[in-house]
């Protein structure tokens, strides 16, 4: 079993470039089963993407990555397609469920394995059968799979739902691309991944438009042949190391990214006293020595991400005072607080909210990572701890990190991988 190796108290300095969004990319691997032939280009080489490559391998499409100019190029000729998605490779990522809505918009039919993926909540499917149910498809769950049929094909249709959902809205979207007829979709979430996969689909020939949180979506009749897509950069990447950066950087500079996409936490990080400087597509972090407190509740964008509170958590063991994070997204997101307390830090929760007082001298100490955002914010805790941190369990930092160490040694911090 692998673990990081991090020798703490080294400041940061340099420049990091930002990966594609591995959150961008998923739902559009999915949505290239309703084409003809894709490129995209951008693609973070991250073990989520190629458990994708080899689900859509699996059904039948032809898949060629390119890991030197981290391009994916796509074929879907082949007649004999498979309509599964089988346990083993959904089990691990809970974006397996988005194929769900291509293949019964083009092949009328799936069957498809209830999602894994990180042990951060339920993350029910219902939102995602709820809406494929008013396209017209008829759903049942049985021996752990979702099986699903349309005679004759999905009819467009007015959907609200009753909760913001990133994977209901895009799986929603997905299977309306082709639907007959005109769909409303209400209360969707508007993250830039979903912006990111209606761009796809448009230039594939879909007629889909945002109206404020409304998706409204035509139902297409010629799809493009041969189309390329640049994935957007992954701004969870960005924030992360941004905090990294505000917590043991000198200077660090991030390119290849729009700091529009990332307002709000732009505007927590200066809330929090983060020295940054901001032009077209970069952006500067600067020694930052006075930490404030804060209190932050995490909701859909363009609210505080849920994938960033773990990492700002440790950056608030930095601020002088009580900073609180309410947690509104998943039930079960505050799995680091056990380990982060073992290097030191002050964290309490009360119902859904963590109370972390500061500053806290946080030291090194051997850890566990439980899910992917968790145990990056402990290879934060490790870059600022006194003394060693070792990190085991890091095959969850893999699922969504690109050359995390290679990045970080580029900035002179002390990790290793054993």
């Amino acid at each position: 079993m692998q673990k990081l190796l991090i020798n703490g108290k080294k400041e940061l300095s340099g420049k990091i470039s930002i990966s594609g969004s591995k959150n961008a990319t998923l739902p559009i691997l999915a949505a290239t089963i309703l084409s003809d032939k894709a490129k995209l280009t951008n693609i973070p080489l991250v073990k989520d993407i190629f458990t994708m490559v080899e689900l859509l391998k699996f059904i039948g499409l032809k898949v060629n990555i390119s890991k030197d100019k981290n391009t994916i190029e796509i074929e879907n000729i082949n007649k004999n397609i498979k309509t599964l998605a089988p346990y083993k490779l959904v089990k691990t990522m809970r974006a397996g469920v988005l194929v769900l809505g291509p293949l019964l918009a083009k092949y009328k039919k799936a069957k498809i394995s209830l999602p894994g993926g990180c042990a951060i909540g339920t993350r029910p499917v219902n939102l995602h059968l709820f809406a494929l149910k008013k396209f017209g498809a008829k759903i049942k769950i049985k021996n752990g799979y979702i099986i699903a049929e349309t005679r004759d094909g999905l009819k467009g249709a007015n959907v609200t739902f009753p909760n913001i959902s990133v994977g209901a809205t895009e799986n929603a979207v997905l299977a309306a691309f082709n639907a007959n007829g005109k769909t409303i979709l209400n209360n969707c979430a508007i993250e830039p991944e979903v912006k990111d996969l209606i761009k796809f689909l448009n230039k594939l020939g879909g007629r889909i438009k945002i109206v404020g949180r409304k998706i409204l979506i035509t139902g297409c009749k010629k799809i493009k042949k041969n189309i390329t897509h640049e994935v957007i950069f992954d701004r969870i990447e960005l924030g992360t190391y941004m905090i990294a950066a505000a917590l043991v950087g000198k200077k660090v500079i991030f390119n290849k990214i729009d700091p529009r996409v990332i307002k709000n936490e732009i505007r927590t990080l200066k809330k929090m006293g983060v020295k940054l400087q901001i032009q077209k597509s970069t952006i500067e972090i600067y020694k930052s020595n006075n930490i404030k407190k804060i209190s932050i509740s995490t909701k859909p964008y363009p609210g505080f991400p849920t994938d960033l509170q773990a990492q700002l958590m440790v950056l608030m063991t930095r601020a002088q005072g009580t900073s609180k994070i309410k947690e509104s997204i998943f039930e079960n997101r505050f799995m680091h607080v056990p380990e982060l307390k073992r290097m030191g830090a002050n964290i309490e929760i009360k119902n859904k909210i963590a109370i972390i007082k500061g500053p806290s001298k946080l030291t090194g100490a051997e850890v566990m990572a439980t899910d992917l955002r968790a145990s990056v914010s402990l290879v934060l805790a490790g870059l600022v701890a006194d003394n060693r941190t070792i990190i085991n369990r890091i095959y969850h930092l893999d699922r969504g990190y690109e050359f995390l160490e290679k990045k970080l040694k580029n900035c002179k911090a002390r990790i290793k991988r054993i």
